[in-house]
């Protein structure tokens, strides 16, 4: 069993080597000894579409009912739905099968205990109860039910729509299509669909609404068929891309600038917390509405554990993540923000570029993905933290390195999933940008592993 699969956020790996079911049956077994160690007694699992989902499925399961602890198993559903079932069934835990947005070979496990999605150190701790054999054994009990209609019906008692809109929707042969189109029947949307079908193959584009090329079509089909919005999602749908009527997209920052003005309309005084990707203008929106920002590391699991010790109003990052804790469940629901997007467009008969213009401008790339090694990633941002503080920047560390230069800023940090460092800029014109990224250029040509053709 290789270490490495255990990450920040979940295990990950290619399905047919790293994920074998003999080593995910054992992950069942440390995750069900954990769960069972807390007092747990029961489970809900899910999974995607991916071809090899239901056979890491059964391994995982098979290993948590032979650890003594029950599963109700919901099938093929959502992220979100997954997050759903567990309140739903008040189970003290869960397990999705995902590979979210990754290439096709692979697959990942996203576990949660009653509380949170389980990452960091505790995700680590299962390996070394795999390696050391320290795992319970016992007799659990599958059931399997379906929870599309609880969630549905869930949507559809807080959304409503007051004026029609007409709506593209790519879920990317991802797990959100089918549920997605029948809450939009429902509802004053006329949503028409592209790459439609649940297809592990994934035959079109992977499932990610934040990488360009693969929401090309999106974007023109938008603006030809005159469309008042097109949304996109990402494989397990946990994460949302929107699309404005002109074709232009509304960045994760920009989409939680949108839903934070709205809710902190409703709740003044409330925070909001984003990640170091995110805008300034974000920033000064938020204390304009009222509310009370807060920056911090970016990472699904890591917002929604800052989100619930905050007690927080909502929470988002660059990636499309987006959790709310108004009338909803705290966690992170691309489907769901997708439908508040749309019942905000409705009830302020506003388009969505004239959303975009609510925030304070500034000029801004979209995340600079730049490959180096798993072994350099983290060595280099800690020497670029020290180096611009050294000749006296202002600069952010809670997670990478954001320094502040004199009319905007940059960032660099280490992907916590894969061997890249992210770049991002940010100035209030194209003169201080040009300046900031070769400034950041510069310092980065000094390490031979990064490649800079895209900085």
């Amino acid at each position: 069993m290789k270490k490495s699969i255990f990450r920040m956020y979940d295990v990950r790996g290619i399905a047919e080597t790293d994920l074998n079911s003999g080593d995910v049956y054992k992950i069942g077994k440390a995750f069900a000894t954990y769960i069972k160690r807390k007092g747990g007694k029961k489970v809900v699992a899910g999974m995607d579409v991916r071809l090899s989902s239901p056979r890491i499925k059964e391994s995982f399961v098979n290993g948590v009912l032979d650890t003594g602890i029950d599963v109700i198993d919901v099938g093929v559903v959502t992220t979100p739905m997954l997050y759903f079932a567990q309140h739903h069934y008040k189970s003290d835990g869960g397990i999705m099968v995902t590979g979210s947005h990754n290439p096709i070979e692979y697959n990942g496990l996203k576990m949660v205990d009653p509380d949170v999605t389980i990452y960091g150190n505790v995700i680590l701790s299962f390996y070394d109860m795999i390696m050391k054999g320290d795992l319970d054994k016992g007799e659990g009990k599958l059931t399997k039910e379906s929870i599309d209609d609880a969630y549905i019906n869930m949507c559809l008692e807080k959304i409503k729509i007051k004026k029609e809109l007409r709506v593209l929707v790519d879920p990317g042969n991802g797990t959100a299509g089918p549920i997605a189109k029948k809450i939009f029947e429902k509802l004053n949307v006329k949503a028409d669909f592209i790459n439609f079908e649940r297809d592990g193959n994934f035959p079109n584009h992977l499932p990610d609404p934040t990488v360009m090329e693969f929401i090309k079509e999106l974007r023109e089909k938008t603006v030809k068929g005159g469309y008042d919005v097109g949304i996109g999602y990402d494989g397990d749908c946990d994460r949302v891309g929107i699309i404005d009527e002109n074709g232009e997209v509304v960045f994760g920052d920009q989409i939680l600038g949108i839903l934070s003005k709205d809710m902190l309309s409703r709740n003044r005084g409330e925070k909001v917390i984003f990640d170091v990707k995110c805008s300034q203008g974000l920033e000064e929106l938020i204390l304009k509405e009222g509310g009370v920002p807060i920056m911090h590391k970016t990472g699904h699991s890591l917002l929604k554990r800052k989100m619930k010790e905050e007690k927080a109003l909502l929470a988002g990052e660059m990636s499309g993540h987006m959790f709310f804790s108004e009338n909803y469940f705290g966690f992170d629901d691309g489907l769901y923000a997708s439908l508040l997007i749309l019942r905000i467009m409705s009830e302020r008969d506003r388009k969505v570029s004239e959303f975009k213009k609510e925030m304070p401008y500034y000029i801004s790339t979209p995340e600079i993905r730049v490959d180096t090694t798993d072994e350099d990633k983290f060595k280099i941002v800690d020497e670029i933290v020290k180096y611009y503080k050294e000749k006296n920047y202002r600069v952010i560390d809670i997670d990478g390195a954001r320094v502040y230069f004199e009319n905007g800023w940059a960032l660099v940090r280490a992907s916590n999933t894969q061997p890249i460092l992210v770049v991002r800029f940010e100035a209030k014109d194209e003169e201080s940008m040009e300046k900031i990224r070769k400034n950041i250029k510069e310092t980065l040509s000094k390490y031979k592993s990064v490649d800079l053709k895209n900085v």
